[in-house]
């Protein structure tokens, strides 16, 4: 789907998930690295940026990415509290991650316009998310918490769930996930290598995005 036919203002989790096979988990130390590897992901076909917000500078890199690199869509990761969600909203975001789920974070995330991915790891969280209208979710952490067949287990129960698994994902794993009926994308940070970040190998990381783009998913 071409981003000028995609209205972000009111983008959709499913259109988050279905928009590329990887959602690139970033982590960025430095403002500067922020808007040429936004540019290098967008020319390697990743667009969904989930920048999480683990360092001091990452809504200082989410409003730059925001304003400078308009073919990226920027979203917000390790949101935890309403607070989070609305810093995320006012430095551009579009979407966000979480990596639990509280009806406090689904309701402020609503109230900011944001889309939302909400962290789960047990049938009770995807119950409680699903009470809440969220029907897209983030299995985390995918490994450590059952793996590719834990998502298998939850498809006949949670029939009507797509899963973003993040969390030990890796290119050499990732097409286990991916060949499963309830997996829309996965979570990975190998799309933005901290070592690429340092030395500003940018078209390591668009190599890595075009390679993610191969990626497939069957849903």
């Amino acid at each position: 789907m071409a981003l000028n036919s995609m209205n972000t203002s009111q983008l959709t989790a499913l259109q988050v998930m279905q928009d590329a096979p990887v959602i690139p988990v970033i982590v960025l130390n430095d403002v500067a690295h922020a808007v040429p590897m936004a540019r290098a992901l967008v020319a390697g076909g990743i667009r969904m940026l989930e920048v999480t917000l683990r360092t001091p500078q990452a809504l200082a890199c989410m409003e730059a990415i925001a304003k400078e690199v308009p073919d990226a869509v920027v979203g917000a990761g390790t949101v935890r509290s309403a607070s989070d969600a609305k810093a995320a909203a006012n430095a551009g975001a579009k979407f966000a991650v979480s990596p639990g789920y509280t009806s406090a974070v689904g309701q402020a995330c609503r109230d900011q316009g944001l889309s939302l991915l909400p962290g789960v790891a047990t049938g009770s969280e995807i119950m409680m998310a699903q009470e809440d209208g969220y029907t897209e979710l983030k299995f985390f952490p995918a490994m450590q918490a059952g793996g590719p067949a834990m998502l298998k287990a939850w498809g006949g129960p949670f029939f009507d769930v797509r899963f973003c698994p993040t969390g030990g994902v890796t290119p050499q794993n990732a097409h286990e996930f991916l060949s499963l009926s309830n997996v829309a994308c996965v979570g990975g940070s190998w799309l933005v290598p901290a070592d690429a970040l340092a030395k500003g190998d940018w078209a390591r990381i668009e190599q890595l995005a075009r390679e993610a783009c191969q990626l497939k998913s069957v849903s």
